[in-house]
């Protein structure tokens, strides 16, 4: 044996020596491991069921609108067509662990020229027919797990879009209360802007009576009309958030869009219920990245990338390919069924890749970069996690303290304004420290409206940072 043979030799052992090795890799499906901050929350004592959280709100009208939109919105819809698809791409994946076998029935009829460079004898029949009736199986051995990989790839893949789903559901069932409790907050403020309007009409009336019985004169009454004006202005705003607010509501709902241009929406819209918000429980919950159905998601995806990979290096080795037939053939149909036709065949093939490597090689790399992007997702979910649980509980505090300390300036400037009412029809002072101190209660009850409805929304924010929507727990032990 030559110098240049053994070294062929030797590189060839050597190769196959790396592609056994490349075999036995196995890229990891689990997430990375990251520093989490940690767990101070007691969920359940105090806090609302966060599978349902929005029955924590005592309004059987959020109820039925909640239950609504996660019937029939469409952005929901979508995401269990998805969810369809992933299910019959697994079907497909697992169809390519098992043989296939197929019914064949064929026939033909050919005629052989009789003046062909072979002569044929005078009484030839140059017409031929050929019946085939048979069945034909072909499996592929799954040695290196290329198949079985890429199925367990597709079934975190539908993992994933159920995941979504979930993360759509949640989302859908925040929105919906958002938009409610946003319209309940318009509701309250035109409202008020309404008995505004007619305090402020009342006004003008007795300004005018004063002005031509020669009280007052006419600075004070253009300073009433002009306040009047500029309530009347703010019901229109107010009207147009509050048509705002009930088509988006219904498009949420996933209503018709002839119900979208002309919605209605049910309501018990009073001051005194968008006040009241329930107390919930401060902290973060050591389950929260079980709770996160987004979390769960990219983990999943994550997991099928690294399948993927797995997948994509078992091309580089050989396949067997195993085939069988049986069946019967005749040139004439009435034999064809005949113990003298029967055929069979079974074959077996081995396909080594010898060139086209680079794109086997490429595969591999497409498939590593994916998961590398599939890392950085989880990484930066995560990290979406727990500022949004950070920034949840400390709107939850920051907006309740801001909704007390408005209630308090609003119970004060109600008695300064019937201070400053009393002072000017004593004649103690102008008409407009009147109008000032007006414009200030006005303002405060119109923040104060706005802070419960904060409050609402912090509380909202909350849950859907807990992963609250779903049933988490069910849907984890089912998978």
């Amino acid at each position: 044996m030559t110098e240049s043979m053994r070294r062929l030799r030797r590189g060839t052992v050597v190769a196959v020596a790396l592609l056994a090795l490349a075999a036995c890799q196995s890229t990891p499906t689990t997430p990375p491991l990251l520093d989490l901050p940690p767990a101070s929350a007691r969920i359940g004592n105090g806090a609302p069921d966060l599978e349902r959280w929005w029955t924590a709100f005592d309004d059987p009208t959020l109820v039925a609108l909640v239950d609504e939109a996660l019937a029939h919105n469409l952005d929901l819809r979508a995401a269990m067509a998805r969810v369809d698809l992933a299910r019959a791409n697994l079907l497909l994946a697992r169809s390519y662990l098992y043989p296939s076998v197929n019914l064949g029935v064929d026939s033909s009829r050919n005629r052989m020229t009789l003046v062909g460079p072979q002569p044929l004898p005078a009484n030839f029949n140059p017409i031929n027919n050929d019946y085939l009736v048979g069945l034909r199986a072909s499996y592929e051995v799954d040695l290196w797990g290329r198949y079985r990989q890429g199925a367990d790839a597709a079934r975190s893949e539908l993992l994933a879009t159920r995941y979504a789903q979930e993360t759509v559901r949640t989302a859908v069932a925040a929105e919906t209360a958002r938009s409610y409790f946003a319209l309940l907050a318009a509701d309250v403020e035109l409202a008020l802007l309404r008995d505004t309007l007619q305090s402020r009409e009342e006004t003008v009336a007795l300004q005018r009576d004063l002005y031509e019985a020669g009280v007052i004169g006419d600075y004070d009454l253009q300073r009433a009309q002009a306040e009047r004006a500029a309530v009347a202005a703010n019901v229109a705003v107010a009207e147009r958030a509050v048509g705002t607010y009930e088509s988006a509501l219904a498009a949420i709902l996933g209503r018709s869009p002839r119900a979208v241009f002309d919605p209605q929406i049910a309501r018990d819209a009073t001051r005194v219920r968008l006040l009241g918000v329930p107390e919930v429980a401060s902290g973060l919950p050591s389950d929260l990245l079980e709770r996160r159905p987004d979390v769960r998601q990219v983990e999943a995806q994550l997991a099928a990338a690294s399948l993927r990979i797995d997948a994509a290096r078992a091309q580089y080795f050989p396949s067997l390919a195993l085939t069988a037939s049986y069946g019967s053939e005749s040139a004439a149909l009435a034999n064809l069924f005949s113990t003298a036709g029967l055929a069979w065949g079974i074959g077996a093939s081995l396909l080594q890749p010898l060139v086209g490597l680079q794109a086997i090689e490429a595969s591999v790399e497409a498939e590593s970069a994916r998961r590398e992007a599939a890392v950085v997702s989880y990484v930066q979910t995560v990290q979406t996690a727990f500022r949004e649980t950070h920034d949840a509980l400390l709107a939850n505090r920051t907006t309740r303290e801001a909704l007390a300390a408005q209630a308090e300036r609003a119970r004060k400037l109600e008695v300064s304004l019937e201070l400053a009412e009393l002072r000017y029809r004593s004649g103690y002072s102008a008409y407009i420290d009147v109008l000032d101190a007006q414009r200030q209660l006005l303002q405060a009850q119109t923040l104060q409206i706005l802070a419960a409805r904060d409050v609402r929304f912090a509380l909202i924010d909350l849950a859907k940072a807990m992963g609250g929507g779903w049933d988490y727990k069910a849907e984890m032990a089912a998978q």
